[in-house]
């Protein structure tokens, strides 16, 4: 997945979420609905949270340093891991709690009484929109693995990210559109406490999937199955070099992998022919995988497995 594409989906996220929630607020305004301003404060933090993407990622793109070699594609999983936080804090917690106070202190919507239904309905279409450009921009991605499987598998944050936030807001909306329309209907204002409590609690849960997620990614996570497999076939390509001995692969970031092998050469090979097999090694492993962008081999002799 190019990074254009995964700015493009937060920009388009960004763009959605401000005036939803420039929407939703006026609306809490109006009408002193719970699940609304949960809902106001759920989009300004998908707001922040866009941001927050924005910044890693052009963060991420500095050129290395002799403080960090390796550059600074990790970023975009320490910004992304900040979302997560984020998330369950400023739009889990406070939802929660206004649930509570709201249940505790139920009242029902007396003015503007359809505004919010209207104004949710809205929102929903715009999130609709913001969704399907993620969608759109996994669409070949998820074909293989399907929806989870891309959340879980990819290693760029920034999609994974809009997804989960998208699929949340089109949730949460649904719960805050049964908690209005079941307090406007009764009268009873526990209903839209309610609504806000389930918004809360969807956002905790999603707010921990990704930070799961996020905190594999910063730890360091190996190159695909398929990658590895392309890795290896480019090194055993090579005439000679007999055997891949071990290898280790970790990513830098979404569009940069590491790459240590441990390969077997003949004992008769002088070092002239052994630097050309590692040379034509590491051209391989370029063409083959283009992310892999610091490629360490290693020659060394294959030695027979001591018998236990």
């Amino acid at each position: 997945m190019s990074g254009e594409d995964s700015t493009k989906a937060v920009v388009m996220a960004l763009a959605a979420n401000l005036g939803i929630a420039a929407t939703k607020f006026v609306a809490y305004l109006l009408t002193a609905s719970s699940a609304m301003l949960a809902e106001s404060v759920h989009s300004v933090a998908d707001s922040g949270n866009q941001l927050l993407l924005l910044i890693g990622g052009r963060r991420a793109r500095r050129t290395a340093t002799r403080e960090h070699p390796f550059g600074f594609g990790h970023e975009r999983y320490v910004y992304a891991f900040l979302v997560a936080i984020v998330l369950f804090t400023l739009g889990g917690l406070f939802a929660l709690y206004e649930a509570w106070e709201k249940i505790r202190d139920p009242h029902p919507i007396t003015s503007w009484q359809w505004v919010p239904v209207v104004v949710l309905l809205v929102a929903a279409a715009l999130e609709s929109t913001a969704l399907r450009t993620a969608m759109r921009q996994t669409r070949t991605a998820r074909a293989r693995v399907g929806w989870f499987g891309f959340i879980r598998r990819t290693k760029a944050p920034e999609l994974p990210v809009v997804l989960l936030e998208d699929t949340g807001a089109l949730i949460g909306l649904a719960f805050a559109l049964v908690g209005v329309s079941l307090t406007l209907i009764t009268g009873n204002g526990v209903w839209d406490g309610l609504g806000s409590g389930a918004i809360g609690l969807l956002l905790m849960v999603f707010a921990v999937v990704l930070a799961v997620e996020m905190k594999s990614l910063l730890i360091g996570e190996s190159a695909s199955e398929e990658h590895i497999r392309l890795i290896r076939e480019a090194v055993l390509g090579c005439a000679d070099i007999d055997a891949v001995i071990h290898m280790r692969t970790m990513h830098l970031g979404p569009e940069e992998l590491l790459v240590a092998a441990k390969v077997a050469v003949d004992a008769e090979d002088d070092a002239r022919r052994v630097t050309a097999a590692i040379d034509e090694a590491e051209r391989r492993i370029r063409e083959a995988v283009p992310i892999a962008t610091i490629i360490y081999i290693e020659p060394d002799l294959l030695r027979p497995r001591s018998a236990d």
